[in-house]
């Protein structure tokens, strides 16, 4: 468009900006032939009431990235305020993430954690290129929902919504 300056805004101060942007917190679980794969995500969304989709947005450079991408389904867990431990074991590099007691197999193998808001196990849809990072694409095919209330993210640290 003539007139319009499309010059992108200074990294920093975008991601400043989004830091005040409160989320909740998931972490994305999946089979693969080398064992579990998890890893916290903080870009996660529902897509679509119908079908149902949700999408989460994996870092190319992230260790679970091929695993999660190229496994038939996941399991997307929106993590509860008392599951801190669980969002920074899974935020760190690596697959020494899960231990033999805290974790079932589930639909497509994805390994299941201990309930915290809600679960939502996916089918792979579609995997579409995000810039640096991937848009995994997920057909909901089973929910849980738990009585926590949420573990949020918002301005470089962990919170909580009050109790009513």
């Amino acid at each position: 468009m003539a007139g319009v300056d499309t010059a992108s805004v200074d990294p920093q101060e975008f991601r400043n900006a989004l830091a005040l942007w409160a989320s909740g917190v998931t972490v994305v679980t999946a089979a693969s032939p080398d064992g579990p794969q998890g890893m916290t995500a903080a870009s996660f969304s529902s897509l679509s009431l119908d079908p149902p989709l949700v999408l989460v947005c994996i870092d190319h450079r992230a260790y679970s990235h091929d695993p999660l991408v190229a496994a038939p389904g996941f399991a997307v867990h929106v993590l509860g305020r008392d599951q801190e431990d669980l969002s920074n074991r899974f935020a760190r590099a690596g697959d020494e993430k899960f231990t033999p007691d805290d974790w079932t197999a589930g639909p497509f193998g994805a390994p299941i954690l201990p309930l915290g808001v809600a679960r939502l196990v996916c089918a792979h849809h579609a995997a579409l290129n995000g810039g640096y990072q991937t848009i995994l694409v997920g057909r909901v095919t089973e929910i849980a929902v738990g009585d926590q209330r949420p573990l949020l993210y918002w301005d470089r640290g962990y919170r909580s919504v009050a109790d009513a």
